[in-house]
């Protein structure tokens, strides 16, 4: 019994199993992951939710004291996540007691905490140093969120912040990260032929019914022009250079 829990402990992975879920490769690789700063770009249908709530249930239950966040961009998704976060809890026994258990809310006797959370600025200020941030559909989360979110971190140097998505344009925060962010990332892209779960069937019906940017952009984990944009990405970024002076560059204030 001390091995199968400490095995628990170390593991995330056989907690997932342990609820019933049998992880996909992406899966297993987030979940035993130890990186502190995650982009982790997802089709439609990939299992992102439900493996963000594994993932936020173990910390809560192994890592006493901890605070978990989970931020989602409306109070309807915020509310989906956190069912997910409590389906889990239950169906592995609640091997750590709740001292409450609200819509959005689970308090564990050990002093941790899982807290859901819409996607508001005003909603996740008062928070501090937790040891785990997870943003789902982080491409649909304002920039003012994200300027919120990550102070949060300043007190809280191994605190991991991951963001899952499917993109939504070449535009936002996570669109940002991905693309500019470098090596304080670590990237992760899952498009839906790595989901045994979606066919090819499927996906060939989709790819006939919906226009190709589209497609791309929800089963092939691709960052698509706008349709209603004037100008391209890269021909506005190209527009700017650091070798131009500003026209009033050397006035006086």
């Amino acid at each position: 019994m001390i091995a199968a829990d400490l095995a628990l402990a170390l593991d995330p992975v056989l907690l997932a199993e342990r609820v019933g879920i049998a992880p996909d490769a992406w899966q297993r690789d987030l979940l035993r992951a130890t990186a502190r700063r995650m982009l982790v770009n997802v089709t439609r249908q990939g299992g992102k939710s439900s493996i963000a709530a594994v993932l936020a249930v173990h910390v809560a239950i192994y890592n006493p004291g901890s605070l978990v966040l989970l931020v989602s961009p409306s109070l309807r998704q915020s509310g989906e996540l956190f069912l997910k976060c409590i389906s889990t809890y239950r169906a592995a026994g609640r091997p750590v007691p709740s001292t409450a258990e609200t819509l959005l809310r689970l308090e564990l006797s050990n002093g941790s905490r899982i807290i859901s959370l819409p996607g508001s600025e005003t909603t996740t200020r008062g928070f501090s140093a937790p040891a785990l941030v997870i943003l789902d559909e982080a491409a649909r989360i304002s920039d003012d969120l994200m300027m919120a979110i990550t102070p949060m971190l300043a007190t809280a140097p191994n605190a991991r912040l991951i963001l899952l998505s499917t993109p939504n344009g070449k535009q936002g925060a996570f669109w940002r990260y991905w693309s500019e962010g470098g090596d304080d990332w670590q990237r992760v892209e899952v498009p839906a032929s790595a989901v045994p779960r979606i066919s090819p069937r499927f996906l060939e019906e989709e790819r006939r019914s919906m226009p190709s940017a589209w497609f791309r952009q929800e089963y092939e984990s691709s960052f698509e022009q706008a349709e209603d944009a004037v100008f391209r990405y890269e021909d506005v970024r190209a527009a700017f250079s650091d070798d131009v002076q500003p026209l009033f560059g050397g006035a006086a204030p």
